[in-house]
């Protein structure tokens, strides 16, 4: 069986596949590990003394609600735009300031940084989710940049689009929803987001609790939820 298939499936001998590994191949299992929706695994693999990976092992860590470990790991980073964005998240993730989004967008456009870009923005966008048209005018950079480099739109900024076009009445909000859902990865924070869009709560539990997703990832989208009438599909007439 191959390491992305134990993932997957969530097999209980993948640990054994990782160890059965040559050591070249362990080096980005951390990061398969995380895309697959396993950040305790992904966190273990990444912090392996002769495969460490700050970035990833601090994705992971997040993902399990651990923020103040993410800073740690975080510590002796260069100041990058990915190093900044994943700051910028472990410290909303503790209440702290929440313009350290700005500081990682700036360094992303800096540096070229397409996907820390679309991230920073997303994160941006959840963090302005209490007022839905500054919301909507913050992720409108990603829908930009998007089109701009002639990229699908990112199914976690595409999610958090959805509750925002939401909570501001917009009919748009349940097809961007289905939208990201397409475009998301089982287990991961966009699948989340997307199916509470959806108000498929059950599912989205489910999925968080495969994905050992903390709430602090979608504890914003569940304050102030839309009514039922808001989520019901629109018809044609509805986009004009």
């Amino acid at each position: 069986m191959s390491l992305a298939a134990a993932l997957d499936a969530g097999h209980p001998d993948v640990q054994a596949v990782y160890q059965s590994l040559v050591p070249d191949d362990r080096a980005g299992a951390a990061s398969l590990a995380l895309s697959y929706g396993r950040p305790t695994l992904a966190a273990a693999w990444a912090a392996d003394p002769r495969h460490t990976d700050a970035l990833t092992l601090a994705a992971a860590l997040l993902r399990l609600g651990r923020a103040a470990e993410a800073l740690d790991a975080l510590e002796a980073q260069p100041d990058t735009a990915r190093t900044a964005l994943l700051r910028a998240r472990a410290r909303w993730q503790l209440g702290q300031r929440a313009d350290q989004a700005d500081v990682a967008r700036i360094l992303a456009r800096r540096e070229g940084d397409t996907p820390a870009l679309m991230a920073a923005v997303t994160l941006a966008g959840e963090q302005a989710l209490g007022a839905p048209y500054a919301a909507l005018r913050v992720l409108a950079e990603g829908l930009k940049v998007a089109e701009l480099t002639g990229r699908p739109a990112d199914a976690h900024l595409l999610a958090v689009l959805a509750h925002a076009q939401l909570r501001s009445g917009g009919a748009k909000g349940r097809r961007t929803a289905e939208r990201a859902l397409e475009r998301s990865v089982a287990r991961s924070p966009a699948r989340v987001l997307a199916l509470f869009a959806l108000s498929r709560d059950a599912e989205a539990l489910r999925d968080a609790r495969d994905g050992e997703l903390h709430p602090v990832w979608w504890e914003v989208v569940r304050v102030g939820r839309p009514t039922a009438a808001a989520l019901a599909p629109s018809t044609p007439a509805d986009d004009r």
